[in-house]
């Protein structure tokens, strides 16, 4: 589906023609917050609180121009109109993952500016989950952010469902900082049993079932830095 794209690379190719229609800045980001459901234009504004409203808007339309978004007016009253993926958008799914998973082995310390956002703490526990650890796995976990952003986990069988609140009768309740530990955690850098130990991580439920989430949830290890020039 061309569309007229004033900022193109001249190249046919599938990649130049992707990075046409979601290289822009936040065009991406913009997409990560539509996979989990329609929102409208306040809750993109919302969850992306950096973002200009006059760049926004002009995101929203390349990306409907494009057809990788559509706007709809909803039935009930207090939603009226909002943004959704279209098919050929939602096919972004899997390559969203895939890419979180690669950006997150270079995460380090949160930012003091930084924020984590509901849709990014949910789809992070999606992007890291290993199906393949999981066969006839079954066990819930609440992660409490902040105190006040609540995310839970509900493994069974190899499948992973994420959501927003709280658990009730969870196996697990994690309190989470915005800080490293969790990604520490999940890295390998640091073990469930000295999370705990040290105060890095809150626990309300055993630490075997920590180590357990560590599996499940994993970010491979980052990339090591270069170390000089290369001559091949």
């Amino acid at each position: 589906m061309p569309t007229p794209h004033t900022r193109a690379y001249g190249q046919f190719c599938g990649i130049a023609r992707a990075l046409e229609i979601i290289g822009e800045r936040w065009s991406l980001l913009i997409v990560r917050d539509l996979v989990l459901g329609a929102k409208r234009y306040d809750e993109l504004q919302a969850g992306l609180p950096k973002i200009p409203p006059s760049i926004l808007s002009a995101r929203l339309n390349e990306l409907e121009a494009a057809g990788v978004l559509r706007r709809r007016v909803r039935a009930e009253l207090d939603a009226g109109l909002v943004y959704e993926l279209t098919q050929y958008g939602t096919e972004l799914d899997g390559i969203l993952l895939d890419l979180g998973l690669w950006g997150a082995r270079s995460l380090g310390n949160a930012g003091a500016d930084d924020v984590l956002t509901l849709d990014a703490a949910i789809l992070s526990l999606y992007t890291t989950f290993r199906a393949e650890h999981a066969q006839g796995v079954q066990i819930s976990y609440e992660l409490r952010y902040f105190g006040d952003m609540v995310v839970h986990a509900l493994v069974e069988d190899g499948v992973v469902k994420v959501g927003e609140g709280r658990f009730p009768g969870a196996d697990l309740v994690v309190d989470v900082t915005l800080g490293a530990a969790l990604l520490d955690l999940m890295s390998g850098q640091l073990t469930a049993a000295a999370a705990v130990r040290s105060g890095k991580l809150a626990i309300d439920g055993d630490v075997a079932d920590l180590e357990l989430f560590a599996n499940l949830f994993h970010v491979p290890a980052a990339p090591e830095p270069a170390t000089g020039i290369v001559v091949h």
